[in-house]
């Protein structure tokens, strides 16, 4: 079976100004996550305080964007869409959607780069998302 990534229109957002830097960057292609400068480890989601050591001592970083799926699942109702973990080269996972591909050959621990996907129902009404597809394809 076949199983092809179809366009579908994702979720727009809440944006928030502690993470409005996020956006802009991701409307430029770029994914960042954050960095702890206190105990030095990375996280994602975005947020003020590092979930590791509770510092506020935290900084923005471009991510590789490369990484690999921890985990997935593929839906097949309506437009088919797979949702995944992506562990990142960097250390966290990020929750997020595998695009551009034959859904039936996603598989664990498999090489994924980031693209950015626009939300709402046209190219100009929300941020866009950074989602994930098979680096084979890049």
């Amino acid at each position: 079976m076949v199983t092809t990534y179809q366009s579908r229109t994702m979720a727009i957002p809440e944006i928030h100004p502690e993470h409005k830097e996020y956006w802009d960057a991701a409307a430029q292609g770029k994914l960042l996550i954050k960095h702890c400068d206190s105990c030095g480890e990375y996280h994602y989601y975005p947020r003020v305080l590092c979930p590791n050591c509770m510092s506020d001592n935290t900084t923005w970083i471009e991510a590789k964007g490369t990484g690999s799926i921890y985990t997935y699942s593929v839906m097949r109702r309506g437009v088919p869409y797979a949702i995944a973990f992506v562990e990142l080269d960097e250390g966290p996972k990020m929750m997020t959607n595998i695009v551009d591909c034959d859904l039936d050959k996603v598989h664990i621990d498999q090489k994924v780069t980031v693209v950015f996907k626009p939300s709402g129902d046209s190219d100009t009404e929300g941020p866009f998302v950074a989602c994930f597809k098979p680096v084979e394809l890049v």
